[in-house]
């Protein structure tokens, strides 16, 4: 299921008191709103101290059942396995998830 697994961590890396917040990203190819959404995540991830941001892009094509359930319903957005944005990732909203998630 795991697609373009952002490997290491978004966000404060080296900081051993941060709290890791799992963020999912369904996306597909040539989708000019996913890379938005990603870029905004990214973006957030860094700016915030204590939270670590482990981010795992997922391609909804590459699964059947994935694609059957998102198609073209992306970029779609879970923050702590919870569904948090759809279309478009609101900076604020998502300060305020991640934070609440910690």
């Amino acid at each position: 299921m795991s697609g373009d697994d952002a490997g290491d961590a978004a966000g404060r890396e080296g900081d051993a008191d941060a709290t890791t917040v799992s963020v999912t990203l369904y996306t597909r190819e040539d989708c000019s709103l996913c890379v938005v959404a990603r870029e905004t995540i990214e973006s957030v991830a860094a700016d915030l101290d204590g939270v670590t941001v482990a981010l795992d892009v997922v391609d909804v094509d590459t699964d059947p059942e994935l694609a059957d359930e998102y198609g073209e319903r992306v970029p779609y957005v879970l923050v702590d396995g919870n569904p948090a944005f759809k279309y478009e990732v609101d900076e604020r909203d998502l300060r305020l998830k991640l934070l609440a998630a910690t």
